[in-house]
């Protein structure tokens, strides 16, 4: 797949421009654009600004996606759980950061804060309708009830 453009226009305060961690990375990582430590305690959330405005293209999103490694030592999330950057957004990236640990944590400057996807995502068009077709295998079970089939069929482990 050739690679898509994606241009961005770097703050004054940014620290390091996206970029993949590795050759098989599928998200960049944004850093924090901020000029000292910043502490947030548990319970607590705030937007960190990662310095720099993007032009997606038309026919794609940004998407903003936690960091797993703050999730998993510091309980570090996002507040939206994966923030959406519109293609005809132009306004600079911010990251809303919350605090599900039990101790305070201190950003430092430059430091990785979140990931950025950027992904396809097709216009749809609305056709309201009377009836819908049937689903065979789900119809209108919802939350767990793919867990209870499995279950049933003696495949849990």
């Amino acid at each position: 797949m050739p690679p898509l453009t994606l241009k961005v226009k770097r703050l004054p305060h940014c620290h390091d421009l996206p970029r993949y961690a590795t050759g098989g990375s599928a998200s960049m990582d944004l850093t924090a654009a901020i000029k000292e430590p910043l502490t947030l305690e548990p319970g607590m959330r705030t937007r960190i600004p990662v310095g720099i405005i993007v032009e997606i293209p038309v026919g794609y999103e940004g998407q903003v996606r936690p960091r797993s490694g703050l999730a998993d030592k510091a309980g570090i999330s996002l507040t939206n759980c994966v923030g959406t950057i519109d293609s005809d957004y132009r306004g600079e990236v911010q990251v809303l950061v919350i605090n599900h640990g039990d101790k305070a944590y201190t950003f430092e400057p430059g430091e990785r804060v979140a990931q950025l996807l950027i992904t396809p995502v097709p216009q749809v068009e609305i056709v309201e309708v009377e009836e819908l077709g049937e689903s065979k295998e789900r119809g209108a079970g919802g939350f767990g009830s793919t867990g209870r089939s499995i279950l049933a069929a003696g495949n849990s482990k």
